[in-house]
């Protein structure tokens, strides 16, 4: 069994999980802190960066986008039609384009801000940057969620899945990246109608039940965050 060194609110970590699931095969998690660059964690990473997973032989693979090019190329190949990258160049950059939209923009825009602030630094020590929540930080992350959703939403709305005609990495990018923001209660889901169709069809995915699953200390889910009907 593969290992994966992750945080459960991360959407990276989430969509190397993801992936890895609709693939069917399980991972060891090992949650990791990176605020506290253990020199276990940076003999992996001197980056002190998530995820890393430690693939056949323990040879660390860092980042999420990494990972996915390296499950593609030893699982993905194999699957077909249920292959999470497509062989079209053309299709397949689009897949690339959303994925770096979710994981990277919508990181930068919103769910790290979000996620620091409210998850985080309640949970770090003030020597590692922990404290009390930046209000104006959150407040910016808010305003910009609804721009993210809007476009989730004409996404959603004008193809069966994000990229396209069949599920793809660009579908585990949003599905992992909302599914953090809803754990938060910042999506106001019945603005976004086939944003909240999409999204409810990957929460019933076999692969997105250890998501629901997850907590973390500093903050509960809101109350619809388990529920398939929502």
């Amino acid at each position: 069994m593969l290992t994966l060194f992750h945080h459960p609110l991360l959407p990276a970590c989430r969509f190397v999980r993801l992936s890895f699931g609709e693939y069917g095969e399980e991972l060891a998690l090992i949650e990791e802190k990176p605020w506290l660059r253990r020199k276990e964690f940076l003999t992996l990473n001197p980056a002190a960066s998530l995820p890393v997973l430690l693939a056949e032989g323990d040879q660390p693979i860092v980042g999420a986008t990494v990972i996915a090019e390296y499950v593609d190329e030893t699982r993905g190949v194999l699957k077909r039609d249920k292959r999470l990258f497509v062989e079209d160049p053309l299709a397949r950059a689009e897949i690339r384009r959303l994925v770096d939209w979710y994981l990277v923009k919508t990181e930068a825009d919103v769910t790290r801000h979000l996620v620091r602030e409210r998850v985080l630094k309640p949970i770090m020590g003030s020597e590692y940057g922990g404290g009390a929540p930046d209000s104006t930080a959150i407040r910016a992350a808010r305003a910009n969620v609804k721009q993210h959703l809007k476009y989730t939403n004409w996404l959603a709305g004008t193809r069966n899945w994000l990229a396209g005609t069949r599920l793809t990495y660009a579908d585990m990018a949003a599905a992992a990246t909302l599914s953090v923001l809803d754990y938060m209660g910042e999506v106001s889901w019945g603005d976004y109608p086939a944003a909240k169709d999409w999204y409810t069809r990957m929460k019933s995915r076999p692969s997105f039940r250890p998501l629901l699953a997850d907590r973390v200390r500093a903050l509960s889910p809101v109350s619809h965050y388990a529920d398939l009907d929502f």
